[in-house]
């Protein structure tokens, strides 16, 4: 079915990422007390540069996956895109409350990667660690998978692209494990309440709302 252009305008509430990203910057320095929640495992993660990469590449993946939600089934991108938001929110709360902060190596070496990592490094301060966002995010794409058609190579691309951003949050030392226990743990919880209780009591939400009959029919077909 050819879609017209405002078809595309629920779209629009991804903007709300950018404004609540407002508060990432605010938020990012250090306190009077700023903790860390390194443990000895974290000892033992060495750092490689490489891992960079899919570590700027979650911009791109995030927003590609919400469009693909869109397309696919309008539930699940309203879903998961209120849990990211509210994800952020409760991140947020937490780098206010109980800031952390993750130990950085010093670059010395020339090269593309370590260019890159020098470079996030002095644009984003080694602050707002737990839980991870990045790991908040690439998790929570994954918990809409079984609710839309996939081939299996796009499915296990999607698979591979979230944990491979997931790890690339420590072996490039942006977080330490613990910040990615942490956000794992966070979507759980708040995907688990968006699916069960805030979509089942939105009137809009409805089997009345076309975009709900819309959903199932996609999901019916699938």
């Amino acid at each position: 079915m050819k879609r017209k252009l405002a078809d595309y305008k629920p779209l629009l509430w991804i903007l709300a990422i950018p404004v609540l990203n407002i508060f990432y910057g605010v938020l990012n320095h250090g306190n009077t007390t700023v903790r860390s929640l390194m443990i000895s495992w974290d000892d033992h993660i060495p750092f490689i540069s490489a891992f960079i990469i899919p570590y700027i590449l979650w911009y791109p993946f995030i927003l590609a996956m919400l469009f693909a939600y869109f397309i696919k089934n309008k539930t699940t991108y309203y879903r998961t895109l209120l849990t990211l938001c509210l994800g952020l929110i409760a991140s947020y709360i937490t780098f206010y409350f109980y800031q952390t902060t993750v130990g950085r190596p010093e670059i010395t070496e020339t090269g593309l990667t370590y260019w890159l990592v020098d470079f996030i490094y002095r644009t984003d301060g080694p602050y707002n660690c737990f839980p991870s966002i990045h790991v908040l995010t690439s998790y929570l794409m994954l918990k809409g998978l079984a609710e839309c058609k996939w081939s299996a190579v796009s499915k296990w691309t999607i698979i591979v692209a979230s944990w491979t951003i997931t790890a690339s949050t420590v072996f490039v030392k942006q977080h330490v494990l613990l910040d990615i226990v942490g956000a794992i743990v966070l979507v759980e919880v708040l995907y688990f309440v968006v699916r069960r209780w805030i979509f089942a009591a939105a009137p809009t939400l409805s089997p009345a709302n076309p975009l709900v009959r819309e959903s199932a029919r996609e999901i019916s077909n699938s």
